[in-house]
């Protein structure tokens, strides 16, 4: 990573034991579970760690494990928080203001075990957008997507390409939500939600928890490690505003370009370099966003590219290979599962594994077009 320092690695990176349905189990019980399991593939204890990022509140985090930590990183913007502490927690080690870093991640969105959410009255969302019946983030997401769709002349058909596409992946991957291979008409068979949305547009909504475990490149070397570490390459981060009404163009979010500008820019890699992408797809017009603000294709051809099998197994851009947050998992806060699939793939231990992965971009959306964070990961 360009900037000086030391080369900062993953040498830890779990998931929860059970993802989907896991009514037993807090959203805190979730995020230390994932992370002395990550911990443990590091061959590491809560007592090598001093320095913990969670959304959830990262002193309870810290006590509930264990962890006496010096450095702490509770940043919330969202599904892609997670893709910032990566990013803070870089920053920290190679400044030596850690050892190593925990990032833990706990939600139980479908069992309802964790901290409520509450929309701020005060917000502009809740000022600008509540009052005339919009609530809940497929109606929040409506507006961009419709824009989207008339300018590029496209239709909900369009958009279902997304998870036909991803359910290449899906299929191959035995923890995931929705396994089944879809067609087009599949996804248009199902609910309609809020036009355009129709159900398998949408991401469902799950308990689960994942952590991962940073240090730097120089005292991975010391530790008898299961696994090759991974390397964070670089990193980016940006915000638009309160969400998708406040956007200066619904057809693209200044956000991604940015974030994975500076994400490319301090990895000092093009786009020829990438070898696998994850894009955060709550809802399935995010990759068309993704691949478009990233440069990977021209405005309005995302579409076409995924149409083409460029992203499938055995293209030449595989895309969200865990089968993504539609149909893999998507506890409320994706960001997560995304940068564990990214270091699964460069491990060489995913469940549909791309061969030869040696880069992986991730990209993560926080809020309904607010905040953005890219990681670039590489293997050693």
């Amino acid at each position: 990573m360009s900037g000086g320092g030391q080369d900062v690695v993953i040498v830890g990176a779990q998931e929860s034991s059970r993802l989907g349905t896991v009514p037993d189990m807090t959203a805190m019980s979730l995020a230390c579970e994932s992370a002395v399991l990550a911990l443990a593939d590091a061959g590491l204890s809560a007592a090598d760690a001093d320095g913990v990022a969670a959304v959830l509140p990262p002193t309870d985090v810290a006590f509930m494990l264990g962890v006496r930590p010096r450095w702490l990183d509770g940043t919330n913007v969202g599904g892609c928080s997670y893709l910032l502490q990566v990013r803070h927690a870089a920053a920290a080690l190679r400044t030596g203001q850690a050892n190593v870093v925990v990032v833990a991640h706990g939600e139980s969105g479908r069992s309802r075990l964790g901290p409520p959410y509450v929309m701020d009255p005060t917000s502009p969302g809740t000022q600008f957008e509540m009052p005339y019946g919009v609530v809940g983030t497929y109606s929040r997401f409506t507006l961009p997507v419709v824009a989207y769709l008339h300018k590029h002349g496209l239709k909900p058909e369009d958009l279902a390409e997304v998870p036909v596409a991803q359910s290449r992946w899906a299929n191959r991957n035995p923890r995931a939500f929705r396994p089944e291979l879809l067609t087009v008409e599949d996804v248009l068979a199902s609910p309609l939600i809020a036009w355009p949305f129709h159900r398998l547009h949408c991401c469902p909504v799950n308990d689960g928890g994942a952590a991962l475990v940073l240090t730097t490149r120089e005292r991975a070397a010391d530790m008898d490690l299961k696994h090759r570490p991974v390397t964070v390459l670089g990193s980016g981060e940006s915000g638009e505003g309160p969400g998708a009404i406040f956007m200066e163009d619904l057809t693209t979010f200044r956000a991604f370009r940015e974030a994975s500008r500076e994400a490319m820019r301090t990895a000092q890699i093009t786009h020829e370099t990438v070898d696998h992408l994850m894009i955060y797809d709550a809802f399935a017009h995010l990759p068309l966003y993704g691949l478009e603000d990233m440069g990977f294709v021209k405005p309005g051809e995302a579409v076409d590219f995924i149409r083409s099998g460029a992203t499938i197994p055995g293209g030449k851009l595989p895309l969200n290979t865990n089968g993504g947050g539609l149909l893999y998992a998507h506890t409320g806060m994706y960001g997560m599962f995304a940068l564990q699939e990214g270091v699964r793939q460069l491990r060489g231990t995913a469940p549909a594994q791309v061969h030869g992965a040696r880069t992986s971009l991730v990209l993560g959306v926080g809020g309904m077009f607010s905040a953005a964070g890219a990681v670039v990961l590489g293997a050693d």
